[in-house]
């Protein structure tokens, strides 16, 4: 019976030692297609199979490939770019290998992960018994048969759970040709070029939504069909920055405009159809400052409001499923976006702006479209969540975040930087609010890209 014992605490301590080395065990970093990756296993699952799991800017999502075992991979995204050899094999046209490249690389950093993973168990093991056994004062060869025998069972776990149950998935790294493999969205066709002539004289191009776009302020003086359309206004914050720097400044903002639909993708508006905003500021060659406001409409920021607004509460497991779900879509479109910006040959300033928090702790105003001060904090929550993705991403990509903070002028404030309900374009930043922008990003700016 004590031998029974001793074997059920032994194998207790060995399994518990695999748990506790699996979340303490550095992640391993592989560069590769101008992206560094790290590589390590998810926490334990004790189901036989199920899926990998991509960390993606503070976001969690499940990878579309299922891996064998109860230990699988875990992949986390810290570095966007470009490096010198990505550039020479596409320029050579040798893309298969380079696709080559990135399995390869991500079964390598699997296996050293486990390596360093069986390493870290056993220590793991090792010590309590080496402190058991000196509490017990065992004999030398006996105190040696139990620390052989805490190695040879904390080893036999890690063989079943590495090198048995999920023998397929470095085989099946090895067949990851992008991250886009792992998590089942296939990247978007290449953006065409825009047609028309370079744009030598702009120094700065501003991408986005509405925010950018700067709707429900005083129009354009002399707006074309597509100004209209997109609601692109003379107060803008980009418009903000051109007068405050005597610039020239291309927005492309549109109101409703989405990474896919609006920034790498066409927009349409009605009869209008606006071209990708991405194109168009290929045209400016030479702008040394690329602004770019997105996410909102990307995870329905509207429609949540709205929800939240006619509900009796706004943190409801189906809302908050909901949009969990959208910003782990975005943060795979942003993902794109960002190694895009990341290839622009002039290699500009690129300025990526959070939001701003619209509610303050006074709602009053709001209360009369069903808005109450728990359901403020909700979104206010939501929009912290967004304002992570959108600042981890920024920052992984080497480009500059900028946060913005309208507080003591937020709606229901004597002098409110955010369009109230009963304004054109409610939660949108008044002309005030799109100066208090251009300031932030005015001095996020390095100091030779605010030279004139």
């Amino acid at each position: 019976m004590a031998a029974i014992a001793y074997a059920l605490v032994l194998s207790g301590l060995a399994l518990a030692a695999v748990w506790l080395a699996v979340l303490i065990v550095p992640l391993q970093p592989v560069s590769a297609a101008g992206q560094t990756v790290r590589v390590g296993a998810a926490p334990l699952d004790w189901s036989l199979s199920g899926p990998g799991q991509l960390d993606l800017f503070g976001q969690t999502i499940p990878t579309r490939a299922h891996f064998d075992g109860p230990i699988r991979p875990r992949l986390e995204l810290t570095r966007i770019g470009g490096d010198a050899e990505v550039a020479r094999l596409l320029r050579s046209g040798d893309h298969e290998r380079l696709t080559l490249e990135v399995g390869r690389k991500l079964a390598s950093g699997w296996l050293r992960y486990g390596a360093w993973e069986t390493a870290v168990a056993a220590g793991l093991v090792l010590l309590p018994l080496a402190a058991w056994t000196g509490l017990r004062r065992m004999p030398p060869g006996r105190t040696v048969l139990v620390l052989v025998g805490g190695l040879a069972l904390v080893a036999a776990v890690n063989a079943i759970g590495f090198y048995l149950l999920a023998s397929s998935t470095p085989e099946a790294l090895r067949d990851v040709r992008s991250l886009q493999d792992l998590v089942g969205d296939s990247p978007p066709d290449p953006v065409p070029r825009a047609e028309g002539p370079p744009l030598g004289d702009v120094r700065a191009v501003a991408l986005g939504d509405s925010t950018a776009a700067g709707t429900g302020n005083r129009p354009l003086p002399d707006p074309s069909d597509l100004d209209r359309a997109c609601d692109r206004s003379a107060d803008s914050y980009p418009q903000a920055l051109a007068r405050a720097n005597d610039w020239s400044v291309l927005n492309l903002a549109c109101s409703g405009a989405t990474v896919r639909d609006g920034i790498l993708g066409v927009q349409i508006l009605g009869e209008q159809v606006a071209p990708p905003q991405i194109a168009q500021a290929q045209r400016a060659a030479e702008a040394s400052v690329v602004l770019v406001s997105v996410g909102a409409n990307d995870v329905r920021w509207s429609d949540l409001v709205q929800l939240c607004a006619i509900s009796p509460s706004c943190d409801d497991r189906a809302s908050t499923a909901y949009f969990q779900d959208r910003l782990a879509r975005f943060a795979l479109d942003y993902r794109r976006l960002l190694r895009m910006l990341a290839t622009l040959p002039q290699h500009p300033t690129v300025v990526v702006n959070e939001y701003y928090d619209p509610f303050g702790a006074d709602v009053s105003c709001l209360e009369n479209v069903g808005l109450t001060r728990q359901k403020a904090e909700v979104l206010s929550s939501r929009l912290a969540a967004l304002n992570a993705v959108l600042r981890q991403g920024a920052e992984t990509a080497g480009f500059t975040p900028v946060k913005q903070n309208f507080e003591g002028h937020r709606l229901c404030s004597a002098q409110p930087y955010v369009q109230g309900p009963a304004d054109r374009a409610p939660l949108h930043p008044t002309a005030a609010g799109s100066l208090a922008i251009a300031l932030a990003d005015q001095k996020a700016l390095p100091v030779d890209a605010n030279a004139n």
